[in-house]
């Protein structure tokens, strides 16, 4: 254990204490870094010339009204809300710079997860063994960078885009090992789930102001604003989080001594001048581990219908309830406010649950799992067959958008009880599989809607995602697991070698003479 500092208090005083100062902090580096990563979901409708791009592929749906023989008879084209035809639609919203096809545009969407895979394990064994406060800064000062440069680049050639979204990725992949770690340095066990939810739930704050921060400026000042905007305004956290946060509460001067002591005799490290640990990972024992699986496969399977929603929706918007930029962005940033909402009820009732003993750590990530999968996956079935109904089909799908609020408490949130040792390791282990879909999702899209931009072809891409979902709810709900894993404590190896030592040797013969254990022959 470092040495520690002398304690001064909380900067909120007692009305907020340092390990939420702490939830606040790295909630809104989730939201900078993920509002980063979505803007130009929002952003590309309106660097796109629509105009262009629809001579090539993007007639499907704009042209069906006035040539019924190119679409099914059976596939039903949606009007513009308030009910202007086509044309008036297509007229009235602004053509971009680039002319780029729509797999062009699935591999620019998923580009950003080339570098989120690859630097997932390595940031955290950094997070363990260094520092997470310095790797959160180091990713989220990646991604600000990255994100001022992109207009530049982006209007040289779309490799630059590519480049700037790549290196986004790698400081990306790094946010959730790190604050994995910090979690597990500075979160009460019972306070767990409420301190994720308040940290991971910035992600779905992040994502609804990017859309709607992005709709607003492309369609006022231009697309290159979202860039500036965004990107500058995010170097004041980066300001503030160098000054206000340490990796735990030991290296920390804003917190008091009673919150001090409470966190460390909580989490067993109030043992003063013990010499700071950072014990090997047992791969070995981790990848033979049924729950560990259990947290891989609802990762993997949820970040598919998280990537669905979160990079796609959009576009669903567009191709077939034919939103324009400005109602497209209200209507896909509705949902992720009442999931912020939702996200930390949920999180505080499980954590109040299980302080009362209701329900043990277990019952709680299944139950918040199964939120997390099979409301989406019904809401998902229902948009298949809804139709053209704007209104209907929003509010479905902000039910099933909310209920992905279940995940902050529910398998991501898992890595930390099974083995709080190694919870950044684990979670990069199971993001960088996870990640696989955000990569596929963009590029599955634009190969379904490649010519064929309506409700069949996204029923197709609703029907392969709810498949995933039901995936999901079974395996977690049979193999999850709540409970502290053996292989998760520091000296867990050394100990049973030395019973094993032990009763070798309380078995010699000579052993055995003294406690008049020896028998005749």
């Amino acid at each position: 254990m470092a040495k520690e500092v002398t304690p001064r208090g909380s900067i909120l005083g007692k009305c907020v204490p340092a390990r939420y100062v702490l939830a606040v902090f790295g909630s809104i580096g989730m939201a900078i870094v993920y509002g980063l990563k979505v803007n130009l979901s929002v952003a590309m409708v309106a660097m796109l010339n629509h105009t262009a791009v629809g001579h090539g592929s993007h007639g499907g749906a704009s042209h069906t009204n006035g040539s019924s023989n190119l679409t099914n008879s059976d596939v039903e084209i949606c009007l513009p809300p308030g009910g202007e035809d086509g044309t008036n639609a297509n007229a009235t919203a602004t053509d971009g710079p680039f002319v780029w096809s729509e797999p062009l545009q699935g591999t620019l969407l998923s580009c950003y997860f080339w570098g989120y895979i690859i630097s997932q394990i390595p940031g955290a064994r950094v997070a363990e063994n260094f520092s997470a406060k310095w790797v959160m800064l180091f990713s989220v000062g990646i991604n600000v960078v990255c994100t001022l440069l992109t207009p530049v680049l982006t209007k040289l050639h779309y490799s630059g885009l590519i480049a700037m979204r790549v290196l986004e990725g790698v400081g990306g992949g790094a946010t959730f090992p790190a604050m994995h770690c910090m979690i597990a340095a500075w979160a009460p066990p019972n306070e767990r789930s409420v301190m994720s939810t308040i940290i991971y739930v910035g992600t779905s704050f992040g994502t609804a102001m990017s859309i709607l921060m992005a709709g607003v400026l492309s369609a006022n000042l231009g697309w290159e604003s979202v860039f500036y905007v965004m990107g500058g305004l995010s170097c004041i956290w980066m300001f503030l989080w160098t000054i206000f946060v340490q990796d735990n509460p030991q290296k920390q001067s804003f917190i008091s001594a009673e919150e001090r002591q409470m966190i460390t005799a909580s989490l067993g490290n109030d043992e003063p001048n013990v010499k700071e640990e950072h014990p090997p990972v047992p791969w070995k024992k981790v990848f033979t581990s049924v729950p560990f699986w259990a947290i891989l496969v609802a990762h993997c399977c949820n970040n598919w219908g998280w990537y669905m929603f979160l990079i796609e929706i959009p576009f669903y918007m567009k191709q077939v309830l034919a939103f324009n930029v400005s109602s497209n962005a209200v209507a896909s940033a509705l949902p992720y406010f009442p999931m912020l909402i939702f996200s930390i009820i949920l999180g505080k009732s499980l954590d109040s649950l299980k302080a009362k003993k209701k329900i043990n750590t277990t019952t709680a990530r299944k139950i918040a799992t199964s939120i997390c999968s099979v409301i989406p996956g019904i809401c998902l079935l229902i948009l298949c067959y809804i139709g053209c109904k704007h209104t209907a089909a929003v509010v479905i799908m902000s039910v099933g958008i909310v209920a992905m609020g279940g995940m902050f408490s529910g398998f991501l949130s898992n890595h930390i009880d099974i083995a709080p040792n190694y919870a950044g390791t684990l979670v990069a282990l199971t993001n960088t599989v996870a990640t696989l879909p955000g990569i596929i999702v963009p590029l599955f899209v634009g190969y379904i809607t490649k010519g064929n931009q309506n409700i069949g072809a996204w029923r197709v891409i609703f029907f392969v995602t709810l498949a995933l979902f039901t995936i999901e709810f079974f395996i977690y709900t049979m193999f999850g697991s709540g409970e502290e894993q053996p292989w998760n404590k520091k000296n867990n190896s050394e100990n049973e070698e030395d019973k094993e030592k032990v009763l070798q040797d309380e078995n010699t013969p000579l052993n055995a003479a003294k406690n008049g254990n020896v028998t005749s022959t």
